[in-house]
């Protein structure tokens, strides 16, 4: 590790010490949009790690965003809560290893179809099962897990998959994606596996999206498949790593909280026109921004760097 990097890693570790104490010091309000941030930061950047250098664009955030959710509902009564997220952890990675297997050969629009259509297969299995044999729709999600132990918790996952980002992107996996991102025929014949690198990347993704789901679980009293398995939270996150950047591990950081803010006042102000907007929102940002708000700052750097070194 070079100097510079033992800086980055000072910042980041005080940075983490510091919002730590954001329950202790900011209001209700400020505490809601901190966890607000807190998970999108986990879910972008976990989606960037294998969309980003891949070019994959995964719609499956939401299929384990709920699965994790109801992992956590269906089992809240009967074992621990830290066991109840190690099994969502490991729900997450399982169906993610089934569906990277059978999905990741594809490419191109039928990958995103596919993952789009994941998640809705996953609510309608679910909600078959509760009303042919529980009775109900929903599950009721009674603990005494507060807002600021949510917080703390979500905070520690965006540490810990800001780290892993950082070893993948070191490491010889990340270097085989990078490849694979830009020439799969390359990748072939330079005698990368390119599907068990997607797989592999695709898994850890899967498994913070679920991970996040069961940490959000209690901060809802009731639980129901429509709400647990969104198709608007996969746009979201979609939406936010691009708008950041996903070439760098910090680029999704960029994009997430100014959309999270933006998007509390768009919900509050527009309630029923939230997935026109989204939808709105992808488009400019695909236009106008297509490598993110770094890539833009980054190409806007490179003239002027240029225009000093010939003088």
């Amino acid at each position: 590790m070079s100097g510079r990097e033992k800086w980055v890693a000072a910042l980041c570790v005080l940075a983490f010490i510091l919002l730590a104490f954001l329950p202790v010091v900011g209001s209700a309000y400020v505490l809601t949009l901190g966890i607000s941030v807190a998970m999108y930061t986990v879910l972008a950047t976990s989606w960037a790690l294998f969309s980003g250098p891949t070019h994959y664009i995964s719609l499956a955030t939401g299929a384990f965003y709920g699965l994790g959710a109801y992992v956590v509902a269906s089992g809240i009564g009967v074992l621990p809560y830290p066991v109840l997220v190690l099994i969502a952890g490991l729900a997450g990675a399982f169906v993610a290893l089934l569906v990277g297997l059978a999905t990741l050969r594809l490419s191109g629009v039928y990958f995103v179809i596919f993952t789009l259509g994941l998640a809705e297969f996953i609510r309608q299995v679910v909600t078959w099962v509760q009303n042919n044999f529980s009775g109900s729709r929903g599950l009721y999600v009674l603990t005494d897990i507060g807002q600021k132990h949510i917080y703390w918790e979500l905070l520690a996952l965006a540490a810990l998959v800001i780290w892993i980002g950082w070893l993948v992107r070191r490491s010889r996996l990340g270097f085989a994606l990078r490849i694979v991102g830009n020439d799969e025929l390359v990748a072939a014949h330079s005698g990368i596996n390119a599907p068990r690198a997607k797989v592999a990347l695709f898994v850890i993704s899967g498994v913070f999206a679920a991970l996040v789901g069961a940490v959000m679980a209690p901060r809802f009293t009731y639980i129901e498949p429509s709400m647990a398995f969104s198709a608007e939270l996969s746009f979201q996150v979609v939406i936010m790593a691009l708008l950041g950047g996903v070439h760098r591990l910090w680029g999704p950081l960029v994009g997430v909280v100014p959309f999270t803010l933006l998007w509390e006042l768009i919900s509050a102000s527009f309630p029923t026109q939230t997935v026109l907007l989204l939808g709105v929102a992808f488009l400019l940002i695909v236009y106008f921004i297509p490598q993110g708000v770094v890539g833009l700052l980054e190409k806007m750097r490179r003239p002027a760097a240029g225009g000093s070194d010939h003088a």
